[in-house]
């Protein structure tokens, strides 16, 4: 079993991939819009989200494949009760992914180090997705 994260843009789908390319090095797996679905992209309550929006898209950043959608392209994405958690090789990659995600984003807590990694921050993405960029602790031998 795997669990994967599938994100809700509101409307900026093709723009967070975008920025996760540059920031994360997200690599795109696959992109629909609702107006190439067969059906036109009609939901099944009639309701019609604009045909250039995204209606399924597929990204790899690391070892993780998270999915991603415009929704109905309301124009308020909300991401409350969750963050993402990225593990990073080192302390300057985390820095540097901290970093990333931060420009045009709000810090929760600053990148450094604590009593459980020699290098841990949160971050809220201009997009309003959570994130906790960490070191993993080293393992004792």
């Amino acid at each position: 079993m795997i669990v994967q994260p599938y994100l809700f843009f509101a409307g900026r789908c093709e723009e967070a991939i975008a920025f996760y390319r540059e920031a994360l090095g997200a690599q795109l797996l696959m992109l629909m819009h609702y107006g190439e679905s067969p059906d036109g992209g009609r939901c099944p309550d009639g309701t019609q989200p604009p045909k250039d929006k995204v209606m399924h898209a597929a990204f790899r950043i690391g070892d993780t494949q998270v999915m991603a959608s415009d929704g109905f392209a309301s124009g308020r994405p909300e991401f409350k009760g969750i963050a993402l958690s990225l593990s990073a090789a080192d302390e300057r990659q985390a820095r540097m992914l901290f970093d990333a995600l931060a420009e045009g984003g709000k810090v929760f807590q600053p990148f450094g180090p604590t009593f459980f990694s020699p290098g841990f921050g949160m971050v809220g993405d201009r997009f309003g997705v959570s994130w906790m960029v960490l070191v993993p602790a080293p393992t004792s031998p």
